[in-house]
């Protein structure tokens, strides 16, 4: 069978013209962003995004149709240098781009790891309970879940923290539609913004991190131009919540044993990874792979001091067998995997030379700020993930203003749409019919002024 599939491959590029290989120096990737191969790849990536953005539709998980992409581009490109014995050139590419993901695979493991251990503890849970609790009136709640969205993002991601504070906007709005679709989309705004500024915040902030292009306290130069994003929307969003009070009582939730020692726990954690790339020059992965130790050592000293004691098993839920490896499995793993497909896919049209054509276009014909700027457009439409790992695999020359410029766009850009960012997409399906597309379209010139407002800030004080 693999040898039947093999051959329809081979086959099938038989039909590409050879003479793109013939004035190539055999020392460098080819070009061959004209040739069949080529247009061939760009069209296998095409229909698979295409896949991926109408998951919301198919309710087929996004990671499935980037994998396939990214195999079947990366054959075609194998069976294409095979042909002229320069396969070992293809071989070393991915081996490239799978150090990439791995890196960040395995940090990003970490991080959820602890944010789903956080969640069985009841730590946020429990801040719901209080927030409902407390009795604020509808504009109070609004402002209290942005705000806390835009600081709890950049420590958990901005997906946990808008799914959290949606159920906080969701079990107090009660049939208020408005409010609650208003509030979503408030969350969204913050979460995203709260992110921009931190390694931790974001997936494409981690990348840039990761990749040593930006440093980690260099990312707080966003913070400003971060509060403007979220606060200008804001405001003018919060003049059509009525200041009511929401009706319904909440239970006291108390915290497991153990929940104020992983949260103590997280943040050693993320000093570790700090230190270790700040201080030692290594990978942060290691001190985020060591923080993992510290959660399976207190995983251990919960289980022998703790579960001996438990009489009732069937209230505490997985405080009964607290294991390290539960969390680990219940890991976002769709989102890993989908990453790992757009890491391979977009690696594998960055050696064809498509990269190299767009950043020579992007960057050297329109400019370093006008393409950063529409980065963030584009990242509104495009999840931000394949973008920024596309300017990163570009690798143009831009001093650190312009470094965080495109953090920042590639951040909060995909605010405009609901489709823009993971935050928009899960809200639209834990708030479904309330929270949609459209009810998110209404408000996007605001959030597009709280876009422009954000660049400006960040050209004013940081240029």
């Amino acid at each position: 069978m693999i040898k039947r599939a093999s051959l329809i491959l081979t086959a099938l590029l038989a039909a590409f013209p050879a003479v793109l290989f013939a004035s190539e120096s055999a020392a460098q990737p080819l070009d061959l962003t004209y040739s069949s191969v080529g247009i061939a790849s760009i069209v296998i990536f095409v229909l698979a995004y295409a896949l991926v953005m109408t998951e919301e539709f198919t309710h087929m998980r996004k990671s499935k149709p980037v994998i396939v992409a990214a195999g079947l581009i990366w054959a075609i490109i194998g069976v294409t240098y095979s042909q002229i014995g320069q396969s070992h050139m293809a071989e070393a590419a991915v081996r490239h781009n799978l150090e990439e993901y791995a890196e960040l695979m395995l940090f990003l493991l970490v991080a959820m790891t602890y944010i789903n251990s956080m969640e069985e503890r009841r730590v946020f849970s429990a801040l719901r309970s209080w927030l409902i609790r407390k009795k604020f009136s509808l504009r109070t709640l609004f402002w209290l879940t942005g705000i806390l969205a835009f600081f709890i993002s950049p420590i958990a991601d901005n997906l946990t923290t808008a799914l959290i504070m949606c159920a906080v906007v969701m079990s107090v709005g009660g049939s208020n539609t408005k409010f609650v679709a208003v509030a979503c989309i408030n969350i969204v705004v913050a979460a995203n913004a709260g992110g921009a500024f931190s390694p931790f915040g974001d997936i494409t902030t981690l990348m840039v991190w990761q990749k040593g292009t930006v440093e980690f306290t260099q990312f707080f130069a966003l913070f400003i131009p971060s509060v403007v994003n979220f606060v200008v929307p804001a405001a003018l969003m919060s003049l059509s919540i009525s200041n009511d009070m929401p009706e319904g009582d909440a239970e006291v939730i108390n915290l497991l044993p153990g929940a104020k020692r992983v949260v103590g726990l997280f943040l050693l954690t993320i000093i570790t990874a700090v230190s270790f790339h700040s201080l030692l020059g290594l990978p942060p992965v290691l001190g985020m792979m060591t923080g993992l130790g510290y959660l399976q050592l207190l995983g251990y000293y919960l289980k022998i001091t703790h579960l001996r004691n438990v009489a009732d098993r069937s209230t505490v839920g997985d405080v009964v067998a607290f294991d390290v490896f539960r969390k680990v499995a219940r890991a976002e793993w769709d989102t890993l995997l989908f990453f790992y497909g757009i890491v391979l896919a977009v690696g594998g049209l960055g050696f064809l030379g498509y990269l190299a054509m767009a950043s020579d276009l992007m960057y050297n014909q329109l400019g370093p700020t006008t393409a950063n700027v529409l980065v963030g457009i584009l990242s509104a439409i495009v999840d931000n993930i394949p973008v920024m790992f596309a300017v990163l695999t570009m690798e143009p020359a831009m001093d650190l203003e312009q470094w965080l410029l495109v953090t920042l766009t590639a951040g909060v850009g995909g605010s405009m749409l609901s489709i823009g960012s993971a935050a928009g997409v899960a809200l639209m399906g834990q708030a479904r019919g309330v929270y949609t597309f459209s009810s998110h379209l209404k408000w996007t010139p605001v959030i597009a002024l709280g876009y422009a407002a954000s660049i400006l800030v960040h050209i004013w004080l940081n240029f």
